[in-house]
């Protein structure tokens, strides 16, 4: 059971422990600072593990995976972790079409996010 529900204009966050749930509400027209924004709500919990729920995407623009890619640094460098979770096979391919699926893996739940295993066979 979440702790914690709170809406933004692209995200809803639940906070598990040790983790941040975010999922992406998909809005072109905001897709310039998700990374910004998704960085406040870690340092505002204090949490530096984030899984991205990310059904709802069913396109992924280069501008939005810039932002997961500067994201994903920022949270390296807090020993933390950035996982994906729900991707779209399309989706999935794309980042496996940039070589970023390693650095931002897909998995299938956000329970398997968190246990880091069994990764999400392409929907």
């Amino acid at each position: 059971m979440p702790e914690l529900q709170e809406k933004s204009e692209l995200e809803i966050v639940d906070r598990g422990p040790d983790w941040l749930f975010v999922k992406i509400r998909p809005e072109e027209h905001r897709l310039e600072d998700v990374a910004e924004r998704l960085w406040a709500l870690l340092e505002k919990h204090f949490i530096y593990r984030l899984v991205l729920e990310m059904d709802e995407v069913d396109f992924l623009p280069s501008l939005l995976m810039g932002q997961l890619v500067m994201l994903h640094k920022r949270v390296l460098q807090h020993d933390g972790a950035l996982r994906l979770c729900g991707l779209s096979h399309s989706c999935a391919q794309a980042l496996h079409f940039c070589r970023l699926d390693q650095a931002l893996p897909n998995f299938e739940t956000r329970e398997d996010a968190v246990r880091g295993c069994t990764l999400a066979k392409p929907r």
